[in-house]
């Protein structure tokens, strides 16, 4: 019993191992979650015999038994055992499914006793899923260093859902394919094979890696013990925390209306297999690990408000999009308009549960972390209860009614009618889900974090087109209905502005790959210059179109190239240059103009120092010698290319703060700071004359 012992002191290795079994619980647990609440489930409850209503209630169960959290954090308090406490009360919960998963060899089916007894199981296992949580949440909280939360959590989420797509599409096939082996009778067996397997390989390894994670001792509050009442409501008087409890109440529950819906929607409004079905979640899985380890670097460096503010807004217009997937039936474009729901979906969960499941670790006190925790937890519980309960009573009382806007115009020959609105059943619940959501995003404005940037900043580091990126990894055809209009438009609209900027890390990822492996392979300037060149054209022929963002797209390639250069100690000052030189040349053969490049690329460049903490006026006149060389190789004029730097390189600092501009203008001739700063005022005239006309 000795592993159950909290440590008063953890050396790194023990904080590395813990890490280690965490990730390896998130894998297991969230692997087996792939089935235990997606449309698997569901179907499931449908074979089993139950309604729309039913559903919903077998979706909100696990979270409305969270209150039970309140009792919990006494015990927890009291015992000061949470690894005790959360072992033993998981191992229970994940015992549960066994016999859920043999009600159809007991059970008749499909029959009122069958679902019943879901129902109550499922009860059952809540009651031990909420001591858990109770008590999980504040030891992770003390075990994860908080300058890694969202890196550590993004990359344990992206593994846990890659695990949970290998799994869930082998479920899906292995239904489909025992239903068209068997019987109608012993169809229903499929789902029981399937959750036996999951249950015994992935549901009891779960508990097994949480064993093998240390606790820290909790730290002791200053002072007497205060009372349960005044433990229990201790978050609700501290307001900042009480204003994200509140968006958490009213998101989960938003979102919870109809999120439990999509796989009920797909099987029974659509006539789906249910292979498609969890086909298009691994799609959505598949954007999710892509984009997890973007939003979680961005939340430690802008704050969690600000990503969670992006992709709340995305998945708000991902939702309202399912209601043209049927007019009023399935017709020509619902496939293509699930695959893209599907991606974007992903794209937003990623975002979405990162940050859910990690702000309230930020924002709660390290002393009192159990009842803040509990209290978000609770909160975000009972939403995500009361969610599909609500959108269970408004799916059955809509199945019956249809609103309907159509134009019709008539001639001697002919009628034509085109309908402009058709909502049905589900349709009015996707849109009522919408605008709750647009209401509860203003919950968030109120919320103060530590370190919090803006929507814009985040944005700034995403403003490049999704088309690239998206033909880069995925085969789909045309999977982006974003192409049929201006970016500049969308780029106003809130969750599409998320939508075109998703590629800009892509792209410095790409850059910063590509130098990588150029030093490893060589650190001749000659040869970083050429891999970085190759590298970045290779982008550019998978299907994009750099001439549309050229000084964006060498900023973001440059930034990225510094990145990975300044890993290697001493370097930065000896190819920087070399790297500006790869990629005006790559921009050049895309047909890029080489005085934007260059200027976009000095911008990156700074950038990409001031992130790594390079020195900034060393970083500048390299990326300017690099323009100086670049101009010879492509014929352009030395000093003009040698000013586009020097201006890019202002525009980087001016961006930065004035220490920075001080600091680059004292590094570079005073030729190239007049002209430079005379070409920036010239082009502001200009772009005010243009704002007037």
């Amino acid at each position: 019993m000795s592993i159950f012992e909290p440590k008063l002191t953890m050396s790194d290795k023990e904080t590395a191992h813990g890490l280690r079994m965490l990730t390896l619980e998130g894998m297991t647990s969230i692997g087996f979650t792939s089935i235990t609440t997606s449309g698997f489930l569901a179907a499931f409850a449908i074979a089993l015999g139950a309604n729309n209503l039913q559903i919903g209630i077998l979706a909100a169960i696990p979270f409305i038994m969270q209150p039970l959290q309140i009792p919990a954090i006494l015990l927890v308090e009291k015992l000061r055992r949470r690894k005790a406490i959360a072992v033993f009360a998981w191992l229970v919960a994940q015992l549960l499914w066994f016999p859920m998963a043999l009600i159809p060899i007991f059970i008749e089916v499909p029959g009122a006793a069958a679902i019943s007894s879901l129902l109550v199981l499922m009860a059952i296992r809540g009651v031990f899923s909420a001591v858990t949580n109770c008590s999980w949440n504040s030891w992770v909280r003390d075990l994860v260093p908080q300058q890694i939360l969202g890196r550590f959590f993004s990359r344990r989420l992206a593994l846990s859902t890659a695990v949970a797509a290998v799994f869930g599409l082998g479920a899906a096939f292995f239904v489909d394919y025992w239903r068209g082996e068997v019987l109608a009778d012993s169809a229903v067996l499929g789902y029981t094979y399937v959750l036996l397997f999951g249950a015994f390989f992935l549901g009891l390894a779960s508990p097994l890696f949480m064993s093998r994670m240390p606790e820290p001792l909790m730290q002791k509050p200053m002072g007497k013990p205060p009372s349960l009442w005044k433990t229990v409501t201790m978050p609700l008087h501290d307001r900042n925390f009480r204003q994200l409890m509140k968006f958490l109440l009213s998101w989960s529950l938003a979102l919870n209306m109809a999120v439990p819906f999509f796989a009920v929607y797909m099987l029974q409004r659509l006539g789906l297999p249910l292979s498609a079905v969890i086909g298009l979640s691994i799609l959505s899985q598949f954007f999710n690990i892509l984009f997890l380890r973007v939003w979680g670097p961005l939340a430690d460096r802008f704050g969690n408000k600000a990503v969670l503010s992006l992709c709340a807004s995305l998945y708000l217009l991902v939702i309202l999009g399912w209601t043209f997937t049927t007019m009023p039936e399935r017709y020509f474009l619902t496939i293509p308009l699930l695959v893209t729901l599907h991606i974007f979906a992903g794209i937003a969960a990623a975002g979405v549960s990162l940050i859910i499941g990690t702000i309230g670790y930020k924002l709660a006190p390290q002393a009192q972390s159990a009842p803040y925790l509990a209290g978000a937890s609770l909160a975000t519980n009972l939403g995500a209860g009361i969610g599909p309960l609500l959108g269970g009573f408004l799916a059955h009382f809509f199945s019956v009614r249809t609103l309907a806007l159509d134009l019709t115009w008539a001639d001697p020959t002919r009628t034509v009618n085109l309908g402009v609105i058709h909502l049905t059943g589900f349709d009015f619940l996707f849109v009522l889900t919408f605008i709750i959501g647009l209401a509860t995003l203003n919950m968030l404005a109120a919320l103060r974090e530590e370190g919090e940037a803006g929507r814009e900043a985040v944005l700034s580091e995403l403003r490049v087109q999704t088309r690239s990126a998206l033909r880069s990894v995925v085969s789909v055809p045309e999977p982006n209905l974003l192409n049929m209009f201006p970016a500049s438009f969308l780029s106003r609209m809130p969750g599409v502005d998320v939508a075109i900027g998703v590629t800009a890390y892509q792209l410095a990822d790409t850059a910063k790959s590509v130098t990588t492996a150029a030093l490893q392979g060589s650190r001749t300037a000659v040869r970083l210059a050429r891999s970085i060149q190759n590298g970045l054209s290779r982008l550019w022929k998978t299907g994009g179109k750099p001439q549309e963002h050229d000084t964006e797209v060498a900023r973001q390639a440059a930034r990225g190239a510094v990145q990975a250069l300044v890993e290697m100690p001493g370097k930065i000052e000896q190819l920087a240059g070399p790297a500006v030189v790869g990629i005006v040349r790559a921009l050049d053969d895309a047909q890029v103009s080489p005085y934007d490049a260059i200027r976009g690329a000095a911008f990156g460049v700074v950038e990409g120092a001031s992130e790594a903490g390079v020195d900034l006026g060393r970083a500048a006149t390299e990326a300017i010698a690099g323009a100086r060389e670049t101009s010879r190789a492509l014929h352009l004029e030395e000093n003009k290319a040698a000013q586009e730097a020097a201006r890019g390189a202002l525009e980087a600092a001016q961006r930065l703060g004035s220490q920075a501009v001080t600091e680059i203008k004292n590094s570079l001739p005073h030729d190239l700071v007049v002209e430079s700063s005379s070409t920036r005022e010239e082009k502001g005239d200009s772009k005010v004359a243009d704002d007037k006309s």
